[in-house]
């Protein structure tokens, strides 16, 4: 198993990834500690994730939050001794809507969470990390920064400060064995993207289907990824697989956006 005996911290535990990246943990062997908002969610998850096996501590989290994601680390730590990687994958989309017609406190908003929570967070693990000898930070980003989308100027901008955050990271941290890299999602397979498809056919009096081929156009492998093939490409990193891959970033969209 990738991450037998590993310790995984994963924020923003939700009903399409983040349960994805915990599950897909579990089931490589870690025990898990899922970070969210919402209690009766993360109980929820936190059960599936005992039915494969795996132990897993709920802490409710803010990542806006410093009091909170430094309870998050001790409670780990007390719970379990060491955290060997943490998955930032909590996320505020913000708001769809043209730059001109943005409210830039909208955008600080995304930003608190996407950049700044996932950074508070990742500083939290730095110094048990260091003491314990190295550990992995991994980044949930977006295909949008990289291949920018109409009316997303808030989120990839949020995002595009976690890709340079990441590699600065990784240039700083590298020296004690902390290893940061990135994962650039596309098109994901799972609730939210369900939700879209339905939403999308229903206002242009479409099939669903028609939907998903308009997507699936700019896709070479011609599928939506599914959540849990997009978690385990984040699970790569949180690996010893990747022990010498340390300030990338992975392009997981089916070959969409090809750097």
């Amino acid at each position: 198993m990738l991450l037998e005996d590993k310790i995984v911290i994963v924020s923003g535990i939700g009903p399409g990834l983040g349960r994805e990246l915990a599950l897909g943990a579990a089931r490589e062997g870690a025990a898990v500690v899922l970070a969210a908002r919402t209690e009766s969610y993360l109980r929820e998850i936190d059960q599936l994730v005992k039915e494969l096996g795996a132990r897993s501590l709920v802490v409710p989290t803010d990542i806006t939050n410093a009091t909170q994601c430094q309870r998050l680390v001790d409670t780990t730590l007390d719970t379990f001794g060491r955290v060997d990687s943490l998955i930032n994958s909590a996320y505020n989309p913000g708001p769809f809507c043209a730059f001109e017609e943005a409210d830039l406190d909208d955008w600080r908003k995304t930003l608190e969470v996407n950049l700044f929570g996932a950074l508070t967070l990742s500083q939290m693990v730095v110094a048990p990390m260091k003491r314990q000898g190295g550990g992995t930070i991994v980044m949930i980003n977006t295909m949008v920064q990289r291949k920018p989308l109409p009316m997303q100027a808030g989120y990839g901008t949020s995002k595009g400060g976690l890709t340079a955050a990441t590699r600065m990271l990784a240039k700083e941290l590298g020296a004690h064995g902390i290893r940061v890299n990135s994962v650039s999602m596309g098109w994901m397979w799972g609730p939210p993207v369900e939700t879209f498809i339905e939403q999308s056919a229903r206002e242009q009096g479409v099939s669903p289907e028609e939907i998903i081929s308009g997507i699936t156009r700019d896709i070479p492998l011609g599928v939506i990824p599914d959540d849990a093939d997009c978690a385990n490409a984040a699970l790569f990193f949180a690996s010893d697989l990747s022990r010498v891959v340390t300030g990338a970033n992975l392009d997981v969209n089916g070959g969409e956006f090809m750097p």
